[in-house]
């Protein structure tokens, strides 16, 4: 379980990073290699989710978005000094909930 919840931060940065250096370079002029650097993060942030041990390519990537929910108020808290409300934390806390169910319960085949 720890291998896989490390992949899931590490796809989550690779593609909230890409995303916030191509941000960076169409919308604030950041310079051409920024938006290059996102592409190759966001690249490889497809290449990380083929590592999990999870057998359903949906359901890796259903709980991937859950993860990246609660990364990416935590990257606008952190980065963009966005302080996260009430109410970003509960969604938050709801998506995570979501994700331990649709990847640790029980099921038959």
């Amino acid at each position: 379980m720890l291998h896989a919840i490390y992949l899931f931060v590490l796809a989550g940065l690779a593609e909230i990073g890409g995303g916030y250096l191509i941000w960076l370079w169409l919308r604030e002029g950041k310079p051409f290699y920024w938006g290059l650097g996102g592409g190759l993060a966001l690249a490889f942030y497809g290449v990380i989710a083929t590592f999990q041990a999870f057998p359903s390519f949906g359901r890796v990537y259903a709980a991937y978005g859950g993860v990246f929910i609660v990364l990416s108020v935590l990257w606008g808290w952190g980065v963009d000094r966005k302080t996260p409300d009430m109410y970003d934390w509960l969604g938050a806390g709801i998506c995570i909930i979501g994700v331990a169910v649709m990847l640790f319960a029980p099921r038959t085949t």
